[in-house]
């Protein structure tokens, strides 16, 4: 049953995905089906109870304990999902989507499929317009992940799984994004290089330092890619009641590294404008850049701006 966002259905239906929430803000995520029922620590619920009912009720189970019932966020359904490998996290997942431009339309090759998790996010990102095609090597891998995806956003035939060892080469060209999360990333450098467009994004994730170091020697040996950059997302709740305002004492620290690098046409230099013409195009005009705005500075030539 499909779950792109925007509908607009409120009542929770059968075959659905839903959580329960209870007064600790322990969640737990089920499938809706008539006859079913929901067993935990403090009682139990039939999914009757639920089904037909509008979005966000609270249902007491059989000892009277209380539950909250909605739909899962994607960052609820990731971490709670079966799941045949390790998943990248909503925080990490977050700034894939944004800093890989992941966007409506696009065409996406990724690598690494594990349990879905990242796919589910592209999937959504990508829109009815795009295309996510998976690689993976391992059936059973693939075979849950397929399964966590259609659970989640129902039937999807903007998605294609191929069991193939993107290292071989892959099959799509002129893709917008090439998207990995594999153990030796760098042996994937050519194969993505081939299959981007210019301009297109290459990112990967990963766990330890000396895959980064090694992926960022290997970007930058083969000469196709630019602006290469890594960067890691650290995640601190915060706790707030009344005047006690203070971080948790645990928080969700260093899951993985995302490195990105944007592909660049070999021989593709522009050429300088003609002797008397400006950079406008005006002729015997010289172009003058714009004073900086404030906050700006002017050294060397170049401005010095805030980070993004």
């Amino acid at each position: 049953m499909a779950r792109w966002p925007g509908g607009t259905v409120h009542e929770l239906r059968e075959g659905e995905q839903a959580i329960a929430v209870d007064d600790r803000g322990r969640i737990y995520l089920l499938r809706l089906g008539r006859g079913h029922q929901f067993h935990f620590h403090r009682g139990t619920v039939p999914h009757e109870a639920i089904i037909g009912q509008p979005e966000g009720l609270i249902v007491r189970s059989s000892l009277g304990a209380r539950l909250h019932v909605f739909r899962p966020t994607m960052a609820d359904f990731v971490l709670k999902m079966p799941r045949a490998s390790g998943i990248i996290y909503p925080k990490d997942m977050g700034t894939i989507l944004v800093y890989g431009d992941i966007c409506p339309g696009a065409t996406v090759v990724e690598a690494g499929l594990g349990s879905g998790s990242l796919t589910i996010a592209l999937l959504r990102a990508v829109g009815k317009e795009g295309r996510v095609i998976s690689y993976e090597v391992r059936e059973e891998f693939a075979r849950q992940a397929v399964q966590n995806i259609r659970r989640y956003l129902g039937d999807t035939p903007t998605h294609t799984v191929r069991l193939q060892d993107i290292h071989e080469g892959i099959v799509e060209q002129e893709v917008d994004r090439v998207v990995l999360d594999l153990l030796e990333p760098w042996r994937a450098v050519e194969p993505a290089a081939r299959a981007l467009r210019g301009g297109g994004l290459f990112l990967a994730y990963m766990a330890t330092v000396p895959q980064v170091t090694r992926l960022i020697e290997t970007l930058k040996a083969h000469g196709g890619f630019a602006l290469i950059e890594t960067l890691e997302v650290l995640h601190r709740n915060w706790h707030v009641e009344g005047l006690s305002v203070r971080p948790f004492h645990r928080m969700v620290g260093h899951t993985g590294f995302v490195t990105l690098a944007r592909r660049r046409l070999e021989g593709a230099e522009a050429l300088p404008p003609p002797a008397g013409q400006g950079a406008e195009g005006a002729e015997g005009e010289a172009f003058k850049p714009p004073v900086p705005e404030a906050g700006l500075e002017e050294e060397g030539g170049e401005w010095e701006g805030p980070e993004r």
